[in-house]
């Protein structure tokens, strides 16, 4: 039984458009309602319906195991007793599955994430209780249980790795929106799947902030000192969120606040993205970049598609060095930005750019946390570089940007 939903209605409010679970009567669950509320308030749109639909798993087992309602029930009345038998059950069946993902692991964790603070939360909020702090007791005894226990084993950090030159040499090659190669027919398409590649490879975007570009993302201005136009990108959410609704079912968002940022764009690319805009996207009523066949914003499933037919054009030497290098039969969206990565990297340290310095000025362009560890995982991976051919240090004036620029 689906018990998740999602309301983006235009009349609502925007603080109450969002994904929410309800029962067989499709009323709310009660404490899941207030627990996002209260926790996920402040994360992405795709961040929250991945742990309201882990949550969701949750609910649906207790539904089977002590009847309908019985998770609200026991989270409503403290029953340490209910919720043990709850969990453990959970954990067993998630446990026992015949194949096991890490997702089954960040599911795990989050259903008791959310019992957890659910139960401390109305613990605190009856002070006179005479059972307080034997329920404390209790909670901190299951906290320390389950906490301990792991779907799987932990897995080692694999090392990122950029494709080899022969794949992003090819891909250049079939992509172009003017040769026969090309797996797409309408130059429509051809031009909006070419925009993807170049931002995804040159600019390092994930796909969500991608699909989020609007139309007039790209600024410029004059700079007296160097005497000529710069153009930078805004990545950021979308800026006309209080005007248009965006109705897709995977709706796009910024994966977090350090992602919002701002990074150059060279000349090129630029001309490339006003080509697209002016000739190629049409006049959808909507502000977003990326505009699809039937004049709606670009989906999320629309870029795996695109991506599934580049790696069918790909030649069949260039997917067996993919495979032989990354282990790897196709290409996906998140290969560029990785390849990207090395590449900024790799031009940093060329330019002689101490390696801490190098991995600041990466984690501002990719918009990584101060926490995260990923500049050091690209710092691994820029020694196995198999691209400098490709590349020639002159990453944003490539001959086949030039060559696609209609005369």
């Amino acid at each position: 039984m689906n018990l998740f939903t999602e309301h983006w209605d235009a009349g609502l409010p925007r603080s109450l458009r969002s994904a929410l679970l309800v029962d067989q009567y499709n009323l709310p669950r009660y404490w899941s309602t207030v627990w996002a509320m209260m926790n996920l308030s402040a994360l992405a749109d795709t961040t929250r319906v991945k742990k309201l639909r882990y949550i969701e798993r949750l609910y649906c087992h207790a539904d089977q195991l002590r009847g309908p309602g019985a998770l609200d029930d026991a989270l409503g009345a403290i029953d340490h007793v209910a919720l043990a038998e709850i969990l453990e059950s959970w954990f067993v069946t998630i446990h026992n599955q015949p194949e096991i993902s890490g997702a089954d692991e960040l599911c795990w964790k989050t259903g008791l994430e959310f019992v957890v603070n659910t139960t401390t939360w109305l613990s605190k909020g009856h002070p006179a209780n005479k059972k307080l702090p034997a329920i404390e007791q209790r909670l901190y005894q299951l906290n320390l249980l389950y906490g301990q226990l792991h779907i799987r084993p932990r897995r080692s950090v694999e090392t990122v790795r950029s494709l080899p030159a022969s794949v992003v040499q090819a891909m250049y090659d079939v992509l172009d929106p003017e040769t026969s190669k090309n797996p797409f027919k309408q130059a429509r398409t051809r031009w909006r799947v070419y925009v993807i590649f170049i931002l995804m490879l040159h600019q390092g975007l994930r796909r969500g902030e991608l699909l989020l570009l609007a139309t007039d993302s790209i600024k410029s201005a004059f700079d007296r000192k160097q005497g000529r136009q710069r153009y930078w990108l805004n990545v950021q959410g979308n800026p006309y969120d209080d005007e248009v609704i965006d109705a897709r079912h995977s709706r796009p968002s910024i994966k977090t606040e350090t992602s919002i940022r701002q990074i150059p764009v060279s000349e090129l690319v630029a001309s490339i993205i006003q080509i697209y805009t002016e000739n190629f996207r049409g006049k959808p009523e909507h502000p977003f970049l990326l505009n699809s066949q039937l004049d709606s914003p670009l989906s999320t499933e629309s870029i795996s598609k695109a991506f599934s037919a580049i790696t069918q054009a790909l030649p069949t030497a260039v997917l067996k060095e993919l495979e032989d290098r990354t282990g790897k039969c196709s290409v996906s969206p998140h290969d560029l930005r990785h390849t990207c990565a090395v590449l900024r990297l790799n031009q940093l340290l060329v330019q002689e750019d101490p390696m801490d310095v190098a991995l600041a000025k990466l984690r501002t362009f990719f918009g990584w946390s101060k926490a995260s560890n990923m500049p050091a995982r690209y710092a691994r991976a820029v020694f196995e570089d198999r691209l400098a051919e490709v590349w020639n240090n002159a990453f944003d004036d490539r001959a086949e940007l030039l060559r696609a620029i209609p005369k």
